[in-house]
């Protein structure tokens, strides 16, 4: 169970859905339909753990509602960075940077790649998995 959810927004909220899920690899749980025929609310689930929420930027009722798309950055813990990989390779998705071996500022290992979902976000999709000791 994740305790921490990012909440990102999109102009196109029914293309947003299909890119994370059918490219990235999310689990839909919640995806709810508002009055201009996209999603108003979105909730996905990695399958190693984590969350996300998403919506759309029509929606500025809201504090979230002043959040502009590709704007925000996300860092996913996978132990198949190379499916990801493929799978933005596949659809003609941007790869910012291949798979490859690097290391955070905290010195430590992973395995990573980077891509760019079509509102501008940067998805890390890496190895280094939780900053404790083992």
């Amino acid at each position: 169970m994740s305790s921490v959810w990012p909440v990102l927004h999109y102009d196109d909220t029914k293309a947003a859905l299909r890119f994370l899920v059918d490219v990235l690899g999310f689990e839909q749980v919640v995806a709810v339909p508002d009055e201009y025929g996209g999603i108003g609310h979105a909730e996905l689930r990695w399958t190693g753990g984590g969350a996300l929420v998403f919506g759309s930027t029509r929606h500025t009722d809201s504090v979230h509602g002043r959040m502009r798309a590709g704007t925000s950055a996300v860092y996913v813990v996978s132990d198949d960075v190379d499916a990801v990989y493929r799978r933005v390779v596949g659809v003609g998705g941007e790869v910012l940077e291949a798979p490859h071996e690097t290391r955070f500022g905290s010195g430590a290992a992973a395995y990573v790649c980077t891509v760019r979902d079509p509102e501008g976000n940067l998805w890390t999709f890496g190895t280094y998995p939780d900053p404790s000791p083992e």
